[in-house]
């Protein structure tokens, strides 16, 4: 579940529902549990595209490229800033509520039962 959400929401995001998981999605998190290299700044660019080839989207990873053009010094003024919501973040509280837990300093999939 907590890698399926990384990927949704911060490696490959997707706008809209998130029940389904595309052929891509399947495969990045194939590789991330198998341990496989794969080229993410290549994942990146084909995301870019297919976003900018569709009418109704926005274009993905506006944190990470602004701070590449900030390293590269690209002027940004004129560019308006969106603050990153309380659900973009990861932190303890998000872990729990995914049903992770810390025992003996680690973190540990505890799903609820019903």
């Amino acid at each position: 579940r907590l890698l399926h959400h990384l990927i949704v929401h911060q490696l490959l995001p997707v706008g809209g529902g998130y029940a389904k998981l595309s052929r891509m999605q399947a495969f990045l998190m194939w590789c991330i549990i198998s341990k496989i290299e794969f080229c993410y700044p290549l994942l990146m660019l084909h995301t870019m595209v297919r976003a900018f080839t569709q009418k109704k989207s926005v274009l993905p990873f506006g944190c990470i490229l602004t701070k590449i053009f900030r390293y590269h010094e690209v002027r940004l003024e004129g560019e308006i800033g969106t603050k990153l919501n309380k659900e973009d973040t990861y932190n303890k509280s998000t872990l729990n509520r995914m049903g992770w837990k810390k025992q003996d300093g680690n973190w540990t999939y505890c799903p609820k039962s019903d």
